[in-house]
């Protein structure tokens, strides 16, 4: 016998679902790196956000590797480069990759990502096309600078990705390491014990430090192949 008080509803009156795309997968995978990390950007996790079945993925990915490329280029559509129409071509150099230093620390998945994947897609050509833009305006041999991108895009990653990690540890374990350093014993350790404090200087704030590296490796890549 039907119940009277019992509401129906009808599966008409749901909201529709987006249809399962490739870029829908991307921009979900996307959203779970932001607020879990890389261990949040798994196919059961993804699938299970989609409402579907991790099977269902691999018709738009051949796998996660591929997946994480896309992700990291999806990421990458956030870069704000500086006009390649204003100020000299090592401003411009170090401002593309002091951008995209901030946007790896702000996004702390996506820094580790960085480190793991190469991206795919026009968002990571568009960075890579900056770069070779403004080595090639400086006079910069075409050999050394194709690998000074490597060089560059990978210290920024590095940077940003030991910055989050302090962060998320709220410096506890980089005050221990200072500690570590500043108690060596002189005897033993007389180089360290002279630049102990040295060691730690340039804060994240000024990026100092950061700016001290980019002109390291560019002074290298200018210099190489004289």
């Amino acid at each position: 016998m039907m119940n009277p008080k019992r509401t129906i509803v009808s599966r008409r009156s749901r909201p529709a679902k987006e249809p399962l795309s490739h870029e829908l997968i991307v921009r979900t995978a996307y959203s779970l790196l932001k607020e879990e990390g890389m261990q949040g950007m798994t196919m059961r996790k993804i699938a299970k956000a989609l409402d579907t079945g991790p099977s269902s993925l691999y018709v738009y990915v051949k796998n996660l590797q591929e997946l994480n490329a896309y992700v990291m280029d999806y990421g990458l559509s956030e870069l704000v480069l500086p006009p390649a129409d204003e100020s000299s071509w090592n401003i411009r150099l170090f401002g593309a990759l002091d951008n995209y230093l901030m946007l790896l620390y702000e996004q702390p998945g996506l820094a580790e990502l960085s480190l793991t994947t190469i991206p795919m897609g026009v968002n990571f050509l568009r960075l890579t096309e900056y770069i070779l833009a403004a080595l090639h305006e400086a006079g910069i041999r075409d050999r050394s600078a194709a690998w000074g991108v490597d060089l560059f895009l990978f210290y920024v990653s590095s940077v940003a990705f030991e910055q989050t990690s302090w962060k998320k540890n709220e410096g506890m374990q980089m005050s221990v390491i200072k500690e570590s350093f500043l108690s060596a014993d002189p005897t033993h350790y007389p180089m360290i014990a002279s630049l102990s404090e040295e060691m730690f200087t340039g804060d994240n704030a000024s990026k100092e430090r950061f700016r001290w590296g980019l002109e390291v490796i560019l002074q290298g890549i200018v210099q190489s192949y004289k």
